[in-house]
């Protein structure tokens, strides 16, 4: 939103300063009039300082040396991108609901990864438009702190309120609520169809794998808000970051590891996807995930919280086959 409203701002067109009218009275300026009745303000003269200061002389790149440091600390960075766009296979969750799966399921997969990739690239390219990458750790206002001691790293609000003054925070506030309500919609209903799915297989509690009268999986959606409500009790927004995003990137390999495996123990199997540049994508895809999981436990930032996720998945793997032993009676009986 940021990032659209800033474009619209820098490259709209130029003020007139009036069209005469049918009745020949000057017609008044909507864009000009619009913008006074916001509040809003002229061009801020730090944008020049900001794009000559981080995209000219070299110094979009900058100086630097590839190091241990530099790389264990590139992985803990990529926390806050992969969780922006870690939801882009939920859509395969509820696949036994969508409409011709076969064509539906990968293009939503692609549009979906493909304009999240394209916005989170914008929106960067607009923050590094408005505010210098450096700064002052006690600036006084939000160009002399920069992208880099942004208030409570916040570099989006303090975007907005460069554009639009006092009232970017607000906005900002607003585009974050329609972003976390839209998230939660569709990671509400994403998470059931796992619990469902597992309920049915027998790996997990039965009744998740039932459907009320309204053909909603009801009691896998109340199991998934308790545990919801029990992670949001045990830390921090940015402990249950790193825990979550640690976690994903296990589930990330193995899953992508059973395609290799499934492609040799059932050759015969319908396949109506396909795995394009197998096996050379999907490789890469194990080697850089598998990769960034490790340096999220070398990452002193992120250790903490990663080993307790690997711990967690580390005891499903006992209670999986515990569950199943547990299950064949009662599906023999």
């Amino acid at each position: 939103m940021v990032a659209a409203l800033y474009f619209l701002k820098r490259y709209r067109h130029p003020p007139f300063i009036g069209v005469p009218s049918r009745r020949g009275c000057p017609r008044p300026n909507v864009l000009n009039s619009s913008r006074q009745a916001l509040g809003s303000r002229r061009r801020s003269p730090t944008r020049p300082t900001a794009i000559s200061a981080n995209f000219t002389g070299g110094h979009f790149g900058g100086e630097w040396t590839l190091t241990y440091t530099l790389v264990v600390a590139f992985g803990a960075a990529m926390v806050g991108s992969l969780f922006s766009s870690d939801a882009w296979n939920g859509v395969t969750f509820a696949a036994a609901e969508v409409k011709n799966p076969s064509r539906n399921l990968p293009l939503a997969l692609v549009l979906g990864t493909g304009l999240v990739s394209l916005l989170y690239i914008i929106a960067n390219v607009s923050y590094l438009s408005v505010l210098p990458y450096g700064g002052v750790a006690g600036g006084a206002d939000v160009v002399a702190r920069g992208v880099r001691f942004a208030t409570e790293d916040r570099v989006g609000t303090a975007v907005a309120e460069t554009i639009f003054g006092a009232s970017g925070g607000a906005l900002m506030a607003f585009a974050i609520l329609i972003s976390t309500f839209g998230c939660n919609n569709g990671l509400i209903l994403s998470g059931a169809r796992v619990l469902y799915a597992m309920g049915c297989d027998g790996v997990f509690f039965r009744r998740a794998g039932t459907l009320n009268r309204n053909h909603v999986p009801a009691f896998a959606l109340i199991v998934q808000s308790i545990w919801t409500a029990v992670l949001c009790l045990t830390g921090t927004y940015n402990q249950l970051l790193n825990y979550v995003i640690f976690a994903a990137l296990l589930f990330y390999v193995a899953t992508t590891t059973g395609l290799f495996i499934l492609r040799r123990t059932r050759a015969g199997v319908p396949r109506p996807y396909r795995a394009v540049g197998y096996p050379v994508l999907p490789a890469l895809y194990i080697l850089l995930a598998a990769g960034v999981a490790v340096l999220l436990l070398l990452a002193p930032t992120t250790r903490t919280e990663s080993v307790s996720g690997l711990v967690l998945v580390l005891v499903g793997i006992p209670v999986f086959y515990l569950w199943r032993r547990a299950e064949r009676p009662a599906a023999r009986a």
